[in-house]
């Protein structure tokens, strides 16, 4: 009986999980009376957007299947035709990151990956905060190129962390307060910082960075990302290790064996191959294009497509590994489905009635005064999300449509709501990809996890919103 009831339970939630979206698709496309600026199918869409987000919230279905079914539906209500529904998939950010995943898959199969990793900690790991450090620019040179801060985690920044604790008898319940707990929750902020910091610091950062090119006319590419967060991305990167060290402080605070741990493990893996010589001459290449694009003109997407061809055609990178790359896949499907119903939404002129409607809510308040209540409520409102893409599908363009039309100036509202959506996902252990892999270790407690998020919330804040403004002020970005 206690077995038959739990089933039940677990139907009755997965219906709930459908019901949902179903019910905000019919309540808003059908029941709910509409702006006569907007069409009925444009409405219909905005039912079908708002069903869909619902849908990567609650999970009924995978997140690639879910939009796919958006992406149907969009031809059958929302007026779409079948090219304009399936145009997303044409979109150079969505290759943008296919290619990106392609040259990760191969700096992690190389071994070049974990080699840059190991070599940050030997060199700096004699203390529990160098570990920290180290592992953090390891991870901020990944993300230079491999856009899934899941990848960069789960298959080089985790299993080293839970390796140096455990060189120091920490393990998950009495002993983790030894490093690991210190280590767990130090990292996993820092790689939150590492994706703010660079268009591929995650996989949702081109999306951002495309509806602000596309609906904005605000154009963003890596080299532009990359000189937005370098400066107050290093000092975060600088100050947040240290208030976690405050926080959560390891008992263990000197720990040369991990340097020699990571010097046994290099030379386990002996010299540099050809394989890894070879991907680290692509891995610099591409990145070198990427920063050189205004002087060649060179698209970024076409720069990071001849990197993983060139990986192809010498080898090091098999067809095989292209079909199997599963999450590169699963992201074509949802990703260039989210940007087509973010294009199409915005054509039908739902984030502009938007955009009026909280203008005249907020009637003589200038965009300063706009922009210090926005941000902070768009950065915690991401209690609510378990994912930065849910996040940015559902406030990043209605903000900055918001903003704009007070008379802000683009790019700081382009930058600083992509930045502090990335920032956001170390509130809670749920926020990104990573946050359930570093807390299902079992080291650190929910409380002392939320705890420590929302304290380094406050100090990301406080960097992002003054050093980063008056950088992005010298860059003249706003």
């Amino acid at each position: 009986m206690p077995e038959t009831g739990t089933i039940a339970k677990g139907r009755w939630a997965g219906w709930w999980r459908a019901a949902i979206p179903l019910v905000l698709l019919v309540g808003i496309g059908w029941l709910t009376p509409r702006p006569a600026t907007i069409t009925p199918q444009g409405w219909r869409l905005l039912g079908i957007f708002a069903a869909t987000v619902a849908g990567l919230l609650l999970q009924p279905l995978p997140g690639g299947a879910v939009v796919l079914v958006a992406v149907t539906l969009s031809t059958i209500w929302g007026g779409l035709t079948i090219e304009q529904a399936l145009s997303g998939y044409a979109n150079e950010s969505v290759w943008l990151v296919i290619a990106a995943f392609f040259i990760s898959r191969a700096l992690i199969n190389t071994g070049l990956a974990r080699r840059i990793a190991l070599g940050f900690v030997r060199w700096f790991g004699r203390t529990s905060l160098g570990v920290c450090y180290a592992l953090s620019l390891s991870d901020m040179v990944l993300a230079s190129i491999i856009p899934s801060n899941a990848a960069r985690s789960g298959g080089v920044i985790l299993p080293i962390v839970r390796s140096v604790a455990e060189l120091y008898g920490s393990q998950p319940g009495p002993t983790a307060a030894l490093l690991g707990s210190f280590l767990m929750t130090a990292v996993y902020q820092s790689i939150c910082v590492t994706a703010a910091m660079f268009l591929t610091g995650q996989a949702s950062n081109p999306m951002a960075a495309q509806i602000a090119t596309e609906s904005f006319g605000y154009r963003v590419d890596w080299m532009s990302w990359f000189t937005a967060g370098i400066v107050p991305g290093l000092c975060s990167l600088a100050l947040v290790p240290l208030l976690v060290y405050r926080l959560n402080p390891p008992e263990i605070q000197r720990t040369p064996e991990a340097a020699a741990f990571a010097t046994r493990e290099l030379r386990a893996m002996g010299p540099v191959s050809r394989a890894e010589w070879l991907v680290l001459a692509v891995f610099l290449g591409v990145c070198g294009g990427w920063m050189t694009t205004r002087w060649h003109h060179l698209d970024i997407t076409v720069t990071a497509l001849m990197g993983a061809c060139a990986l192809l055609l010498t080898g090091v990178l098999s067809w095989e590994d292209v079909k199997n790359e599963r999450a590169a896949w699963d992201i074509f499907i949802w990703y260039g489905g989210l940007l087509m119903l973010g294009k199409a939404l915005n054509a039908a002129g739902v984030t502009t009635e938007f955009a009026k409607a909280v203008g005249q809510a907020f009637g003589g308040a200038g965009w300063v005064t706009l922009l210090a209540i926005a941000l902070p409520v768009y950065f915690y409102s991401h209690y609510a999300y378990a994912s930065i893409t849910a996040h940015i599908l559902a406030m990043y363009s209605p903000f900055l449509a918001v903003l704009a039309a007070k008379g802000a100036p683009l790019g700081l509202a382009v930058y600083a709501f992509a930045c502090y959506t990335n920032l956001a996902a170390g509130l809670t252990h749920y926020g990104t990809t990573p946050g359930p892999m570093y807390f299902a270790h079992g080291y650190v407690s929910l409380g002392r996890w939320w705890k420590v998020g929302a304290a380094v919330s406050v100090l990301n804040l406080a960097i992002w919103s003054s050093a980063g403004f008056l950088w992005w002020k010298f860059l003249g970005i706003w």
